[in-house]
């Protein structure tokens, strides 16, 4: 095979973009990748119903990602909003760091674009954003359909194993290695979660070596380690926990000083070694971020959301003669099996027997984790390339010609079509940033 002109190194959402973007530019394009089909990740995760992106606002929308680096520069948009208010991902002076690509390619372009695939979208209870047929094989064929109809190649066990010193790509195929020189890269290597499906991190200490700022890669969207008592562990291990609430505070910002908490409406799952699920996730950068500084993190969990703390504590002092504590706790406040048993887990004796501090814990249990899952166990991973090693078209500035895109970019966001939406409008601006790259010259563009 001769040099390819454009390379997109990794074969999932972001790589595709970015091949879909450089060849409706009409530029030859090679996808190369080291799994033995593309977008495996991408089909795994639409198991259970693919979650394109979602329906919020806008600038709703933007809130949900965190980006790495907030002194964005060439391009990298911010919002201002005073209506936003202090969110979390928001720097010292409470902007909040706006994904490059999202403003050309949020949610309202991939459900277009999902539509010029002939998938039709629609929109859950949840503001989740779905395929008709909820299934995401239709969505990828459909698409590599397209990409083929448009010239691009795919060269499926390649694995980039980084830079010639010439600066040619290093890679590792079935017939032995090989070293190309194409005119433009797109690396678009994923992070460092379910690695079983291909990315695995591998590539953070070859860009290192080129001296390109790098952040480690951290779980994100992931459960974490509790210390359960044996008891409670081998009763409840895989009890949910539905129709509750938990409050966490920000992580702390740069300066030191306190974030505000914030408040979630939903449902998550004891594990034999701690919690998980989506309240969980929607929680985890914080939690673990305050771990990385204090070596601990609280959660309060609301076992009755729909419940003031003033009816909890009447329901409770009412009297309940020979009934058990436990029998009281399912009559009056209908807090039975894993809701009661946390109660029990967490609370000492005397606590338990006092009405007061006791109606104050069922409004606001403390939860300490110990320790965040596994990145390998996460959905996603924060951490990568940090958003300033790169120009306002995801161009490393370091190594002219080559661009990043996805989640090996330093940014994250929450499970709900958030984490897609990012990756596909990162791929795109990175793809539109390398055809222009050819366009015009790599002399000039320098």
């Amino acid at each position: 095979m001769s040099d390819p002109v454009a390379a997109v190194v990794g074969a999932g959402p972001a790589g595709l973009m970015a091949a879909e973007a450089l060849a409706s530019a009409g530029v030859a394009v090679d996808v190369f990748d080291g799994m033995p089909s593309v977008g495996r990740k991408f089909l795994l995760a639409g198991r259970g119903g693919l979650n394109l992106t979602h329906a919020e606002p806008r600038l709703a929308f933007v809130r949900r990602y965190r980006a790495g680096a907030l002194d964005h520069r060439d391009g990298f948009a911010q919002v201002e909003p005073a209506s936003l208010g202090p969110t979390a991902g928001a720097g010292p002076d409470g902007r909040v760091g706006h994904l490059p690509g999202l403003a050309a390619f949020g949610p309202d372009e991939v459900r277009a674009w999902a539509s010029g695939l002939g998938v039709q979208t629609f929109v859950g209870t949840s503001g989740r954003v779905f395929p008709l047929e909820m299934k995401a094989a239709p969505l990828l064929r459909a698409w590599l359909q397209r990409l083929r109809r448009q010239g691009v190649r795919f060269h499926m066990r390649h694995r980039w194993l980084g830079f010639a010193p010439d600066g040619a790509l290093r890679m590792a195929c079935v017939s032995g290695d090989r070293l190309l020189h194409p005119a433009v890269v797109v690396l678009a290597l994923g992070g460092a979660s379910w690695s079983r499906l291909g990315s695995d991190g591998a590539w953070l200490p070859w860009l290192r070596d080129r001296g390109i700022a790098v952040e480690s890669l951290r779980p994100s969207n992931c459960g974490f380690d509790v210390d359960w008592s044996e008891h409670f562990r081998t009763r409840f291990a895989g009890a949910p926990l539905k129709s509750v609430a938990i409050t966490w505070p920000s992580a702390e910002v740069a300066t030191g000083a306190p974030s505000p908490s914030h408040r979630q409406k939903g449902e998550f799952v004891v594990t034999a070694t701690g919690v998980e699920g989506s309240l969980i996730y929607a929680a985890s950068a914080d939690l673990r971020d305050t771990l990385g500084r204090r070596g601990k993190a609280v959660f309060h969990l609301d076992l009755l959301p729909g419940r003031d703390p003033d009816w909890v504590l009447q329901a409770l002092s009412r009297p309940r003669g020979a009934r058990s504590l436990s029998t009281h706790l399912k009559s009056r406040l209908g807090l039975e099996g894993v809701k009661a048993g946390l109660l029990y887990e967490c609370l000492a004796r005397e606590r338990m027997l006092d009405m007061s501090a006791l109606a104050a814990a069922i409004k606001a249990l403390p939860m300490v984790v110990k320790a965040a899952r596994p990145i390998d166990e996460a959905i996603s991973s924060a951490g990568g390339v940090r958003l300033d090693e790169l120009d306002g078209h995801l161009m490393l500035r370091r190594v002219p010609g080559v661009f990043c895109a996805g989640e090996m970019l330093d940014w994250e966001a929450p499970t709900g079509g958030y984490l897609l939406t990012g990756c596909l409008s990162t791929g795109r601006l990175a793809g539109l940033g390398a055809a222009r790259w050819l366009r015009a010259g790599s002399r000039d563009a320098a």
